[in-house]
């Protein structure tokens, strides 16, 4: 058995079901808009599944950044005894409760998963015709599960098939989509940077870590774009399917560990209501 096929029993298969389970259920009721909101269904289902491991790298992750202004003062404490620095580094892993590969093997997991969901989706929104709506049948573990007709991919008048690219002479506001999809990205990203207090003396930094500084500061701004232009390019149906990813990732982040880096804004925020 190919490592391809592998991949698709344990991950793509299961997630087509998901989807598919989805849809009949929503559909069957009579609801609108079945397959969107089946896709945004799937999301939430499979961000569930994927909390506990989600909480682990994200706890882990910030455990890090906590621990990263001690860590910088032993590496420069012990900068010329290599061997007394890592027994320091370890030392301060045990104090702080800290694992540096905690956070690894969650990640490793979600990735195929993501991928997986990722591709299911692909098919999904690009279903036009009964032969590419059979693929999907034949991998469905139920026969009630079948369907017999191509879904409509219509969603509040946006085709999720489509991307906002080729919808723009028609559809000007679908500008909306990637706008979004890239201030969704920059707030969870911002929210997952420690928060700075100001009121703390901050040390000097050194070269190395003033070019660390920036580049973070830039991957702050990069990354959403870039996020922004992909969801520009992709079939809209991806895009719904990231936003509502994303979205209960703000969730997430806030219920575990707070605002983050995103505190100030929201303080600000706060205080003009307040004024007001």
């Amino acid at each position: 058995m190919e490592i391809f096929e592998i991949f698709n029993i344990l991950f793509t298969n299961p997630i087509t079901n998901l989807l598919v389970g989805s849809y009949q259920l929503l559909n069957s009721t009579g609801i609108p808009h079945a397959f969107g909101l089946s896709i945004i269904l799937l999301t939430i289902i499979i961000r569930l599944i994927l909390y506990p491991l989600v909480s682990a790298q994200l706890k882990s992750a910030h455990k890090m950044q906590k621990v990263a202004p001690h860590l910088q003062a032993v590496k420069e404490q012990h900068k010329d005894d290599k061997k007394r620095q890592q027994e320091e580094i370890m030392r301060l892993y045990r104090e702080h409760g800290v694992n540096p590969v905690a956070g690894c093997l969650p990640l490793i997991v979600q990735l195929p998963i993501i991928w997986s969901l990722y591709q299911v989706l692909i098919t999904a929104v690009n279903v036009n015709s009964l032969t590419s709506l059979s693929k999907i049948n034949s991998v469905l573990y139920f026969d009630f599960l079948k369907i017999d007709k191509v879904w409509s991919t219509d969603f509040f008048g946006v085709p999720l098939g489509k991307n906002p690219g080729d919808l723009m002479g028609t559809t000007p506001l679908i500008i909306l989509v990637p706008v979004l999809t890239g201030v969704f990205q920059f707030i969870l990203s911002k929210m997952m940077m420690p928060e700075v207090n100001p009121n703390l003396p901050q040390a000097p930094k050194k070269d190395k870590e003033d070019f660390q500084a920036a580049f973070q500061k830039q991957s702050l701004f990069l990354f959403p774009v870039m996020i922004g232009f992909f969801s520009f390019t992709l079939p809209v149906g991806l895009s719904l399917y990231w936003n509502t990813f994303t979205i209960f990732g703000i969730l997430q982040q806030y219920i575990l560990l707070g605002p983050g880096a995103l505190a100030p804004l929201l303080k600000k925020i706060n205080l003009h209501g307040e004024k007001k």
